[in-house]
């Protein structure tokens, strides 16, 4: 090995032995801090969605592909809608869930355990009749605009038919009890069946259910395919706007003429209907950074045009029941982080959670590390001084000892002085410790020479 490289090396490793307890110290501190913080989020979380081929699960399946992308497994949990997700987070069991405005009652317990990342879409309130049912109802009571129509445009022409509203889980009936109350229409007038969203269209479909009624996103395959159902009718909410000044959580919203199918003109109108908000809710013991990353996939999963919002129109901080999660608003109000723009999430997460402690070691640090150039000088002299109080003691024993042994002492050394390796910044240090071993033995061999002489005189 070249000596330059050599002498290099050993420079860095009494560099790093002398700065060894600062960067064990440091490595300690950002340990704790990592344990403390807990920068990255867990691998795995739960999201409730609601049931087969409904709109939340088809949003639940966007959110699996968006996280899968930064090493994230969401695992969806089907449930029977929004009033099954909402218990599902109040019992432990999901860190998220879809839950729809007005289908249920928060408590003050639910506002300090949870939170919420946003508003993310409008679920119109979809009531398809069958036009046959409602014919027959004109016809013998009159309850629709004229005798014999095939159009309802009022809740209070839904009496006398059999009507399903879902499951309790759903929301629905919750929901749909409030707006029938404002309409004072007593249930019992009603034949009411709280089947699951599939089944009930099944029934629906074979004639054993006049009406049905659930809330979703128009990305529902059931809402696309009763849209486009022969016989099949949307009910005409005439007073929409009344409804949301009666109630806050409800939004009037248009269907616009054709935009299910323009080519077949489908709704052959324009259709007026009353929508709640859904919102993505979460524990309040949910990762940070997953809530970071689901908030910036409903920028892009919720942030489109679509037939009841403009673009970027959602996900918004409005029409909230309980408080917005500050990562939740911040991925709504700012774009994506200058760091996660150029690094992968897991870097820029951790480096934008352990900033602040990183600058705290830092500061601890720098005064710390002044020690390390005068530790560092110590330890490469200590290797050459160490050997001057062997040479004092040989010194001091001159003429009060056989002076041939310590001529041998003095030899020996000599060779372990001349394996001693330093830096070459202190190789001045080391030319001294030989000059200064020469020195003595001129000196040996001087006070010899002296006893020799003396000796032969005698």
């Amino acid at each position: 090995m070249p000596k330059a490289i050599r002498h290099t090396l050993l420079s860095i490793r009494d560099l790093i032995a002398s700065a060894g307890p600062f960067i064990a110290l440091a490595v300690a501190l950002l340990v704790l801090a990592y344990w403390w913080l807990d920068p990255n989020p867990p691998k795995r979380v739960t999201l409730a969605t609601g049931p087969a081929q409904s709109a939340y699960e088809e949003f639940g399946r966007r959110y699996v592909k968006a996280l899968a992308a930064e090493g994230i497994e969401v695992v969806l949990v089907p449930s029977e809608g929004s009033a099954a997700n909402l218990q599902l987070l109040r019992d432990g069991q999901v860190d998220l869930g879809f839950v729809q405005g007005g289908t249920s009652d928060y408590t003050d317990n639910d506002a300090e355990k949870m939170s919420s990342l946003g508003s993310l879409f409008v679920e119109p309130v979809w009531l398809f009749y069958r036009a046959e049912s409602a014919r027959k109802v004109g016809t013998l009571a009159g309850a629709v605009s004229a005798p014999g129509s095939a159009t309802l445009s009022s809740l209070t022409q839904l009496q006398r038919l059999r009507i399903n509203m879902g499951t309790p889980g759903s929301g629905i009936p919750t929901l749909m009890d409030k707006l029938l109350e404002s309409n004072h229409i007593d249930t019992a007038t009603l034949t009411i069946s709280k089947l699951a969203q599939t089944p009930a269209v099944v029934a629906f479909l074979s004639g054993d259910i006049d009406a049905i009624v659930f809330a979703s996103a128009p990305e529902s395959l059931m809402v696309q395919m009763l849209l486009q159902t022969p016989g099949v009718k949307l009910m005409n909410f005439a007073q929409s706007e009344a409804y949301s000044r009666r109630f806050s959580f409800l939004s009037p919203v248009r269907l616009p003429r054709g935009v299910v199918d323009l080519a077949g003109n489908i709704p052959p109108e324009d259709v007026h209907l009353v929508a709640p908000t859904t919102a993505l809710i979460t524990r309040n013991t949910t990762h940070p950074a997953l809530l970071q990353l689901f908030s910036q996939a409903a920028n892009v999963i919720h942030g489109g045009a679509g037939w009841f919002r403009r673009a970027r129109e959602f996900p918004n901080i409005e029409n909230n029941d309980l408080p917005m999660a500050k990562e939740a608003e911040r991925a709504i109000k700012a774009d994506t982080p200058l760091m996660q723009r150029y690094m992968p999430f897991w870097v820029a997460n951790l480096v934008e959670r352990m900033w602040l402690v990183m600058g705290i070691i830092i500061a601890i640090m720098l005064p710390l590390s002044r020690i390390v150039p005068p530790l560092y000088a110590f330890r490469v002299r200590s290797r050459i001084f160490r050997w001057y109080g062997q040479l004092r003691d040989i010194e001091v024993r001159i003429e009060a000892e056989d002076n041939a042994q310590l001529l041998r002492e003095l030899d020996l050394l000599e060779g372990r002085a001349e394996k001693v390796s330093v830096p070459l910044s202190y190789t001045e240090e080391l030319y001294a410790l030989r000059s200064n071993i020469q020195l003595v033995r001129k000196k040996l061999l001087r006070v010899d020479a002296a006893a020799g002489t003396a000796g032969t005189a005698g």
